[in-house]
């Protein structure tokens, strides 16, 4: 391969996604009961059903960024083979561990002159990161340049949507997202969000819905009001342990539009940490975010 691509654990792309392309994943961690456990380790399947099921007993979860000492060991194995690297990282808006991967390399590049070294903030997440790492591994097997696929991204990643809903406002309550009193009245309301990611990678609440299935419907009426020539492209969709809901949204799409591809993997840990069990989320490229 012309260079090597490095992302982290929040990608949420699947195994045979990371495999194919020979990615490079950083885990990121989370912590239960005061265990550490990393969202990803290669050759192995977390359980994540037993992961949301202590979500929903409402167990204690806590989650921390990369260390820079793990982003150093990675890149610089690759930068000692001989490889140029380009790091597509989590939104910083979000979290640290882009700046933390980004001044690693930063310190490498005094290291190693000779080699080609990019960083890129996806300022998304979930498979929304996920599917620019895809795009850029499609790319890299077209025979594109570390330079062409950096400018790629960079181009295109305010062109990639991220819309979500979750079914439980408590998460979103406890990680600060929604007050206490509009996470009440709106489980009693059945009141559901939708949101989606800005062009600071924050996200942000655009609207309310009364309803589950209505909330799943407003993710699909929202590439149909931007997605650019969605039967073209491969739509990803992530889940925290709602897979129907997930095939429901990806039903609805694949019967009016016949795209390349739908992806579908779950949202991984430190993620679903904040959003809860019953996320679901969709993503592909658009006019805007």
């Amino acid at each position: 391969m012309s260079f090597e691509i490095v992302t982290d654990s929040s990608c949420n792309l699947p195994k045979d996604i990371i495999d194919r392309y020979g990615l490079h994943i950083l885990s990121l961690r989370f912590l239960v009961g005061g265990k550490e456990y990393y969202s990803y380790t290669k050759g192995e399947i977390t359980d994540l059903a037993q992961f949301y099921t202590m979500m929903r007993n409402k167990e204690e979860i806590t989650t921390s960024q990369i260390s820079s000492d793990t982003c150093t060991k990675l890149f610089e194995s690759l930068l000692q083979d001989g490889k140029d690297v380009l790091y597509i990282g989590f939104s910083s808006a979000l979290s640290g561990t882009y700046q933390v991967g980004y001044l690693a390399l930063e310190e490498l590049k005094k290291k190693y002159p000779e080699r080609k070294i990019y960083a890129v903030d996806t300022l998304g997440a979930s498979l929304g990161e996920g599917l620019l790492v895809y795009h850029a591994a499609n790319l890299r097997e077209a025979g594109e340049s570390i330079e062409a696929v950096n400018g790629w991204l960079l181009e295109n990643r305010l062109h990639l949507c991220h819309w979500f809903t979750v079914d439980d406002l408590f998460f979103l309550q406890r990680g600060g997202r929604v007050s206490g009193t509009v996470a009440i009245f709106g489980t009693l309301l059945n009141v559901k969000p939708v949101m989606h990611m800005d062009n600071e990678g924050r996200l942000i609440f655009v609207t309310k819905v009364r309803g589950r299935k209505r909330s799943l419907d407003a993710l699909v009426e929202r590439l149909d009001q931007t997605a650019i020539n969605p039967s073209e492209q491969s739509i990803f969709i992530t889940h925290g342990d709602c897979l129907e809901d997930a095939q429901y949204v990806a039903k609805k799409i694949e019967e009016k539009y016949h795209p390349k591809e739908i992806v579908i993997n779950w949202v991984d840990p430190v993620i679903g940490a904040h959003s809860g069990p019953g996320t679901v989320a969709l993503f592909f490229l658009g006019t805007e975010r």
